[in-house]
């Protein structure tokens, strides 16, 4: 507990002096609130009563205040223009704590996104592996959003009605010891019940967010493969785990307003007990002349004035118990190692070769072995093809080359210098990665080219479009190169979507260029165009083409076959075709379909 208030604190950083100053104005005008009652109080015991008396210490000074006791019997209306006055007085304050305080909160948020968002950047991909997209939006916004509620109200209202409680006390002992204690009777019951309910609601608040996360990922996975539920007709299956994972939330929701409903009953008798203890044991002073009608006055008006402030800290006290969950669950992010970025410096461009070089590499992910022990060498400005089925580790070796995990066993080098070495940033700012689904942003089809290089011309755009065979397809749109594709390139094909990420590739003019199953969904008349493209530009960079479709590998100056973890042959084309295994078991079957499907056509 105290190591989250820590943390909310922690976040105050550099605006605890406006908060400071809104606390301030806060106290003034809670004094000067009081100060409204005592005049009415003043007028009725100094002014208008037959019987005149010395009167409590706050009596005779507002009395002196307000000029006297002749001086305010002949001009009333002065006591009317300080209530007046006070009032605006303490409006003012009023509106500047409110002021200070939205600066300070919106400030803090503010700061605390960008980090967030900063930080989520730079952790490592192994934490993006277990950690769910849902839960993690829910972190960065809604529990943002708690937080900046009750940075911007909540924390201050604490102190109001702190304040208020806090600040009428010593004037009331000077004016009646007796009323003091009754108006303060049940006060100790009302704060024991707010801080009860506080321990309660805090732990339902954590589940509450938790179920609301588990709902947003929900949401978010069946959005993301819409496309995939409505061709497997999963539509049922989706509705039956939301509607599962909504009814959680409803049943967390029902217990939390159940505990709200308790509270706020149990609240409301005690304050009307409260004001009742005050206003009958008042009135019955009153009668007996032991009490002043002034003085009854001002204690119905204060008890009146602090007590609902009071009452609220139990919704306050919830209110910090969900900043305190959010703050937990945001914390949990901020407290995560980030992935190491420093290493020695890379030449620059231009001054690396590219050549790669797996050394007795092993790899196994979450306990599963995946890789066994590969090794091999890829020169610079060669090209080198990796095939093997599904689950063989084609697509982990390219991690390890991105440094997204380290191996366990061997060493991974680029240009004969351990890539663990290496500033990882700077590492990765050589090689461009095109995937089987790569992703566009809904921008334009020019900005997407273009974000990675900055300063790029149009004519080193066009440039990349045509090797990636795109160019006469993106003219054919009624915008051309302005065309938005919407979210994730929504609005093309799925070819069309690798030839725009393979172009974004060439443009970066990459040391190392990775084609992971990039050309899956071309059309092969426009894959061997792509590739007869790039194989002009041989010698440019250093190519590694992970494949399915073996016709993409035949230009390849070497080809290793994986399987279960392991390479298990190497080799050309030709040389691969020549020997028994499974390249040229693979080779035979698609030669056998492609001949099939040709003979169909004609």
């Amino acid at each position: 507990m105290f190591d989250r208030l820590h943390t909310i604190w922690g976040l105050l950083e550099g605006q605890r002096l406006r908060y400071l100053a809104a606390l301030v104005a806060l106290l003034v005008a809670a004094m000067l609130l009081y100060a409204v009652v005592i005049v009415p109080q003043v007028v009725l015991d100094g002014v208008l009563t037959d019987e005149i008396k010395e009167g409590s210490l706050p009596e005779r000074v507002g009395l002196w205040l307000l000029g006297g006791r002749e001086f305010l019997s002949e001009n009333l209306w002065v006591a009317a223009v300080a209530v007046v006055g006070l009032t605006l007085l303490a409006a003012i304050a009023t509106y500047f704590r409110g002021r200070w305080v939205a600066i300070a909160a919106e400030s803090v948020i503010q700061r605390l996104r960008d980090r967030l968002h900063g930080h989520l950047n730079c952790l490592p991909v192994t934490w993006h592996d277990q950690a769910e997209t849902g839960d993690t939006l829910q972190r960065c916004t809604s529990d943002v959003d708690t937080l900046r509620n009750f940075l911007a109200m909540q924390i201050i209202e604490i102190g109001r009605a702190l304040a208020m409680m806090l600040i009428p006390l010593p004037l009331m002992l000077m004016m009646d010891v007796r009323m003091t204690i009754a108006s303060v009777v049940f006060l100790p019951f009302i704060i024991v019940s707010s801080l009860f309910f506080f321990g309660r609601v805090k732990t339902i608040f954590r589940g509450k967010d938790e179920a609301e996360g588990r709902l947003t990922a929900c949401v978010n996975e069946n959005l993301t493969g819409i496309r995939v539920v409505r061709a497997f007709a999963r539509q049922e299956f989706e509705q039956e785990k939301f509607y599962s994972r909504n009814d959680d939330h409803r049943r967390l929701d029902y217990k939390l307003y159940a505990v709200l409903s308790w509270f706020w009953a149990a609240s409301d008798e005690l304050c009307f007990l409260q004001k009742a203890v005050v206003f009958i044991l008042g009135a019955w002073w009153v009668a007996v002349g032991s009490l002043e009608i002034g003085t009854y006055y001002f204690f119905i008006a204060a008890v009146s004035m602090y007590i609902w402030p009071v009452r609220m800290m139990g919704r306050l006290l919830a209110e910090l118990g969900k900043a305190v969950v959010a703050a937990d669950r945001v914390h949990e992010i901020l407290e995560s190692p980030i992935e190491v970025v420093t290493g020695s410096e890379i030449p620059s461009h231009g001054s690396l070769a590219g050549s790669v070089q797996f050394d007795g590499v092993t790899f196994a992910h979450a306990q599963t072995p995946v890789l066994e022990n590969v090794q091999f060498n890829l020169s610079a400005g060669r090209t080198l093809a990796v095939v093997g089925p599904s689950g063989s580790g084609k697509s982990t070796i390219i991690n390890l080359l991105l440094r997204f995990y380290d191996p366990d066993v061997g060493v991974v080098r680029v240009d004969g210098v351990d890539i663990t070495t290496l500033d990882r940033q700077a590492h990765r700012g050589r090689m461009a990665v095109v995937m089987q689904d790569p992703f566009l942003y809904s921008r334009t089809i020019h900005d997407n080219i273009a974000l990675s290089r900055r300063g790029a011309t149009d004519e080193e755009v066009h440039l990349a479009t045509r090797v990636a065979c795109i160019h006469d397809s993106i003219l054919e749109f009624d915008k051309g190169y302005e065309t938005v594709v919407g979210e994730r390139g929504v609005t093309l094909s799925g070819g069309q979507r690798q030839r725009v990420a393979i172009a974004r590739a060439l443009l970066q003019e990459p040391d190392i260029l990775v084609l992971d199953d990039a050309l899956s969904a071309v059309d092969t008349r426009t894959e061997r165009l792509i590739l007869e493209a790039m194989r002009d530009r041989h010698g440019k960079q250093t190519t590694i083409v992970i494949a399915h479709r073996l016709s993409t590998l035949t230009a390849a100056d070497d080809i290793i076959v994986l399987d279960h973890g392991g390479i298990i042959q190497r080799g050309t084309h030709e040389t691969l075709i020549a020997e028994d295994g499974m390249y040229r078991r693979l080779w035979e079957i698609q030669t056998t379909i492609e001949s099939t499907e040709e003979e169909g056509r004609a």
